[in-house]
């Protein structure tokens, strides 16, 4: 009996989800990708709250989708640094972290945000 890739990711996530908790200190940055989209949320589990979030729908981004990735990770971090947050816990969200996924966080490293 096979996984599905999705059934797959999710299991990863559930895994890593496990470990990764962010709090108003370091709150944790998600990453989600459909396929033509890329989405970032900077999110503090203590209070479940989302702080912050950016995606390539809200923005006015150009390029192919790496690219985009790679200028909404970089706004998402000048935005965090803009409000306080300057280190956060990286959450691939299941994902591997290659392409868009890898461009979306050196975004967010140049934009300002350790992790």
């Amino acid at each position: 009996m096979t996984a599905l890739k999705v059934e797959k990711r999710l299991k990863i996530k559930r895994r890593v989800r496990k470990n990764i908790f962010g709090t108003a200190s370091k709150p944790r940055l998600s990453v989600f990708r459909s396929n033509k989209e890329i989405y970032g949320q900077i999110i503090d589990d203590v209070e479940q709250k989302t702080l912050l979030a950016v995606s390539s729908r809200t923005t006015d981004v150009s390029g192919n989708k790496v690219e985009q990735a790679y200028a909404i990770g970089k706004k998402l971090g000048e935005q965090a640094v803009s409000n306080g947050i300057e280190v956060v816990i990286f959450d691939r969200n299941g994902y591997l972290y290659h392409g868009r996924v890898k461009n979306f966080a050196d975004g967010a490293r140049e934009g300002g945000l350790k992790f």
